[in-house]
């Protein structure tokens, strides 16, 4: 019994597999410039941004996330937007894909957060999510002090995300009237203070912008630990250990569990090894824990397969982007698509619908009696 127990979770897990990928810079490694299909001062032009988002989506990919940072990179050649600009930059020209930046949950206000993340989910009609990171070297740009001990930056992240969940249900659904001939615009009963008092803010609200399309964007997150986030990205230096964090993941409630995979892959004429021995010789790429492959395509459709029986789906780092990513649209997802491990996001669908989450009810609306 236990075992067509396992099995039967096993097969719906692989019904849910989503597929992600990262894509700031030129990639993971700091030396991926170097390989890049453009010179280095393209990098921030539209046309580059606009070219690789459209091959995410044409790929399959169901959202594509955006890192960033206010202080400058430690290593490599590198430039950024900020990741709300991109996400938004690109909203327009996009129809399946998720948008997904990184947005520092300490430091920055909330108040602004989520009015940017709400209007990014009008612009994208429902496909916006938000990485809800740290940033604890961005202290001085603020002109904040500093965040001491992984506690404090965490208790500050959780009141982030709950101001910016409250100030999205700050508005009721039918808040708006849009009653021209009677010249009402808006039922100011449905407008709610959140009235929230944390241990190091407090905001009183409501919002400027109306509830986003999904009620609340989508939340990721890398600490499950007093987060309430929709999406939890793990990983972890091997298959065994990434698993493992996995369950840690699901045991803390998180809905939706995301391995994060570093991945090199062979190209024609050479091979991933070869590349990133190339790569290696001016710089070192700097893994931390993160799962890594380097391969040829068959490898990397047996990992994501076998991970589809313990994770709800990846996120995909590629050493190069202009290098990876058309291996990964040519032979990968076909492969995963074919195989039913994953699937095609639906057109016209939100981000929380392709990720299998419910559209959450509004905290502030009154019970209608009928």
């Amino acid at each position: 019994m236990s075992i067509e127990r396992m099995g039967s979770e096993s097969e719906v897990r692989k019904s849910l597999f989503t597929l992600g990928i990262e894509l700031d810079g030129e990639g993971y490694h700091p030396g991926a410039w170097r390989r890049a299909d453009h010179d280095p001062e393209q990098l921030l032009a539209a046309r580059t941004l606009r070219d690789r988002v459209a091959a995410a989506e044409n790929a399959g990919f169901t959202f594509a996330s955006f890192d960033d940072s206010i202080t400058p990179p430690a290593r490599g050649v590198g430039g950024r937007i900020d990741a709300v600009t991109r996400a938004g930059f690109v909203a327009a020209g996009t129809s399946t894909l998720g948008l997904v930046p990184v947005v520092a949950a300490t430091y920055a206000e909330p108040f602004h957060i989520s009015s940017q993340l709400a209007s990014l989910d009008y612009a994208s009609r429902g496909r916006a999510g938000w990485l809800a990171a740290d940033d604890p070297g961005s202290a001085r740009t603020w002109g904040a002090a500093p965040r001491v001990g992984e506690d404090e930056i965490r208790r500050e992240r959780t009141d982030s995300i709950e101001v910016a969940r409250r100030l999205w249900d700050s508005w009721e659904d039918d808040a708006v009237v849009r009653d021209y001939a009677a010249g009402r615009f808006l039922n100011r009963d449905r407008l709610h203070h959140i009235d929230f008092i944390g241990e190091t803010f407090s905001v009183k609200g409501p919002a400027i912008v109306p509830r986003p399309p999904q009620g609340q964007v989508v939340v990721f997150g890398y600490d499950t630990a007093g987060s309430d986030i929709d999406v939890a990205l793990v990983s972890g230096a091997t298959v065994p250990e990434t698993v493992a964090t996995v369950r840690r993941a699901r045991a803390a409630g998180t809905p939706r569990v995301l391995v994060d995979l570093a991945v090199a892959l062979d190209i024609p004429g050479v091979t991933a090894i070869e590349r990133l021995a190339d790569l290696d010789s001016e710089t070192v790429a700097d893994h931390a824990a993160r799962l890594r492959f380097s391969g040829g395509s068959a490898d990397l459709i047996a990992l994501l397969t076998e991970l589809s029986a313990h994770a709800d789906g990846v996120r995909l780092h590629l050493a190069v982007i202009d290098e990876d990513l058309p291996v990964l649209a040519r032979y990968v997802l076909p492969a995963l698509l074919r195989a039913g491990i994953a699937h095609r996001p639906v057109p016209g669908s939100t981000l929380r619908a392709n990720l299998r989450l419910p559209r959450p009810a509004n905290r502030y609306a009154k019970e209608v009696i009928r």
